[in-house]
């Protein structure tokens, strides 16, 4: 196994814990030396020791290093960090999906082109294996699909209101625990999870990272009631990152969905990951993990640097054909079935003209349940419909919200997996 020296850039939570594990004196890194750390200020949380530090993190790329281990977050700073990095012969591996999400093809061709390599293991379910196995181990399979609840951040918001917390109180443990960053926007609007899911999507169809213009969608609306009404049915809600290959292109989304509990990832609680992949060998499998915190992450970028020690013997990981565009379904075509949530006036005919705008749409019902009053006296009204395409829903809930007698509407997909 060949020696590494690894120059770290960024200093905070994720680098801390790489650092702490590859100090611990475990047999597996004796070779392996942190040479430097490119850090803009000290870290309470860590000492660093002897090791040299670089407030100028790209100063780091002049040391005598083998391999760059970019953690500062962002995406053009970073670009230019791994640009950089790769143009001078070193070896980068990163835990940055949105830098590999809006540039991966870039600096992937520039890595090739100086004969180095960028890994980028733990931009995926941290510490959870996806990156390497895609590219290397099913290499003997065709996957059709890759589902997953790819975020930890928005696992661990919805398992704790499934349990009947507060959004803004689980959201704050999830700060003050290290899963959510200080501005979490990116996880709870289904960004964070459209990037993963578009990585994945250009490792398993072997084609070109997609543009970003596919839907997305967070968990700002679900709210504990939602919870509620799915346990009434025997279900649960996620949120989840689909990307399904068939014979007219890629269908690509991120969005929250209600689940059977008996599903393979309903039971998925905390910051776990959890992804399926359907293969035309193996058929249908899953992988699950923790994907959120320093030490899962720090699993990730070990496995990279481990791979990388080893490349002598076995290349790290094989990178999928760019050149291969893929076509991006219109979202607004798909077929779901849908739990559709109304507050409506205590009326009488309110249902009946419900029941009507969904027939102008084509929309059938599966179950219609009328709860309890609310303190308003306003009436909830909860509706599974039948399968419909997606458009149509979308015309429907507009025709609804155009009546003063319906004042809330709001809609959650179902997913069969």
């Amino acid at each position: 196994m060949t020696k590494l020296k690894i120059g770290i850039c960024g200093w905070g939570n994720v680098a801390t814990g790489l650092y702490e594990q590859l100090s611990s004196g475990n047999d597996i890194y004796s070779d392996w030396e942190i040479s430097c750390i490119g850090a803009r200020r000290d870290n309470p949380r860590c000492n660093p020791g002897s090791t040299k530090i670089l407030r100028d993190i790209f100063a780091v790329i002049d040391e005598d290093i083998d391999v760059l281990v970019e953690l500062i977050g962002g995406v053009e700073t970073a670009k230019d960090l791994i640009t950089q990095a790769l143009n001078s012969g070193k070896h980068v591996v990163t835990a940055n999906k949105a830098v590999i999400f809006e540039h991966g093809e870039d600096l992937i061709n520039l890595a090739k082109k100086n004969h180095v390599r960028l890994l980028f293991e733990s931009a995926v379910c941290a510490g959870t294996p996806a990156i390497k196995m895609l590219s290397n181990d099913l290499g003997a399979n065709k996957v059709s699909k890759v589902a997953g609840m790819l975020n930890g951040t928005t696992n661990f918001i919805l398992s704790n209101m499934e349990e009947g917390a507060s959004y803004d109180d689980v959201l704050m443990e999830a700060q003050e625990k290290g899963y959510a960053e200080p501005d979490p926007s990116l996880d709870v609007n289904g960004t964070d999870a459209a990037h993963k899911i578009g990585i994945l999507s250009a490792l398993a169809f072997n084609s070109g990272l997609p543009a970003s213009d596919f839907h997305i969608e967070g968990i700002e609306n679900i709210q504990s009631q939602d919870f509620i009404y799915a346990h009434d049915f025997d279900m649960t809600i996620k949120h989840l990152a689909v990307a399904k290959l068939n014979n007219q292109g890629v269908e690509l989304r991120s969005h929250p969905v209600m689940l059977d509990k008996n599903s393979s990832l309903a039971g998925l609680k905390g910051v776990r990951n959890g992804i399926q992949f359907d293969t035309d060998l193996l058929g249908e499998f899953h992988v699950a993990g923790s994907g959120a915190g320093r030490e899962s992450t720090s699993s990730g970028l070990i496995s990279d640097l481990f791979a990388l020690s080893k490349s002598q013997e076995v290349p790290p990981m094989i990178y999928p054909d760019f050149s291969n565009k893929p076509s991006i379904l219109n979202f607004k075509d798909l077929i779901f079935k849908f739990y559709v949530y109304l507050e409506v006036k205590d009326e009488p005919g309110v249902l009946a003209l419900i029941s009507k705008i969904f027939a102008e749409h084509t929309i059938s019902f599966d179950k219609v349940i009328q709860k309890d009053q609310l303190e308003s006296g306003n009436v909830p009204l909860v509706i599974f419909t039948d399968p419909i395409v997606e458009s149509e829903m979308q015309v429907a809930l507009k025709d609804l919200e155009n009546h003063p007698v319906i004042l809330n509407a709001k809609i959650i997909r179902i997913e069969d997996l």
